[in-house]
């Protein structure tokens, strides 16, 4: 009988159609978190290579582990911020406009992952250049140019 009601209801006042681009329709987005994020795994690794390692002491150690925690931290929350971007915010019309964006996508991602797992400047390096074209990409699709500035 509730059931019942509840279409009678629906049929006589039907709620309005409504649409949203992600979970949350805030419709702010922004690639600022991802090279926040992609820079201080650079930060990162660049300080790691720096550390001697081979000192041996338990201070050494002990930063050594937590400098590579915070870059495998970066690492990750970059490819989240860049998914957010690729799932969230781009259409099938930024894909007519940028016919590389799946690749563009697909390789920071990737190298994402490979910051995670190695030490690598030239990894580090090229995620930030991943990113910058992202960067570039997304503030094209709004008609913008938007320098791209690293904070350190």
């Amino acid at each position: 009988m509730f059931k019942q009601l509840i279409n009678q209801v629906k049929q006589w006042s039907p709620a309005e159609a409504v649409s949203a681009h992600c979970d949350g329709p805030c419709g702010v987005y922004d690639p600022a978190s991802a090279r926040v994020t992609a820079e201080a795994v650079l930060s990162m690794t660049k300080k790691i290579i720096d550390l001697n390692a081979g000192a041996g002491d338990t201070a050494t150690a002990n930063t050594l582990s937590r400098y590579i925690s915070i870059k495998e931290k970066q690492a990750h929350e970059t490819k989240e911020h860049i998914l957010v971007l690729w799932t969230d915010y781009f259409k099938p019309v930024h894909l007519e406009q940028f016919p590389n964006l799946h690749d563009t996508i697909w390789k920071a991602t990737k190298l994402c992952s490979a910051c995670k797992v190695e030490v690598s400047l030239q990894h580090a390096e090229e995620l930030m250049a991943a990113v910058e074209e992202i960067h570039n990409i997304f503030w094209a699709t709004k008609g913008r140019e938007v320098a791209f500035v690293k904070a350190s």
